[in-house]
This record gives structure tokens, sequence and C-alpha cells, in this order.
């Protein structure tokens, strides 16, 4: 397989942002763009969407309080899914 190099231009935050999901996907730069024309060419056209899944506002929310419970060292600790039940009284 021959190898050519491609040179596009783009705006250097909008190519740092992309590159960052790439990263977190585990893909560099070069495979994305490949990726990208691969099945472009295999689907004539573009089919797909690859990017991260974000949570809801309350998924967030509960993501965050979590964390400030984990770092309070004052929060309540439970060693097991009884005790946790015994103090929700369920």
């Amino acid at each position: 397989m021959a190898t050519t190099n491609l040179n596009i231009r783009t705006d250097k935050d909008l190519k740092d942002k992309a590159e960052a999901i790439f990263n977190e996907l585990g893909l560099n730069m070069t495979t994305a763009v490949n990726v990208f024309l691969r099945t472009t060419v295999r689907e004539h056209g573009i089919p797909f969407e690859l990017k991260l899944e974000m949570p809801n506002e309350t998924t967030v929310k509960a993501i965050e309080e979590g964390r400030k419970l984990m770092a309070d060292p004052n929060a309540p600790r439970y060693s097991s899914i009884e005790s946790l039940k015994e103090a929700l009284e369920v």
C-alpha cells in the first residue's frame, strides 16, 4: 500500500479539541483521519459519529456529590450493603 501525505489547514482550537477527544478514544490524529476517509469511501458518505458519552445533568450532579462525599472525612462510610440499608432504614 503506497502512502501519501495530506496537509490541511484548520483552526488551532478546533484541532486541539478534536485531538483531545481522539486521545480519549485511543486514537491519534492520523488514525482518526484514516478512519474517516476509509469509512467515507466504504459508505459513499459520512454515516457515522465517533463521540464520547456525555452524562446528563442529573448524572453530573450525582458524580459531583459523590466526589464531595469521598473528599469529606466526616461523611458516613459503609462497609456492606446491609449497613447502608440499615442507615437508610430500608
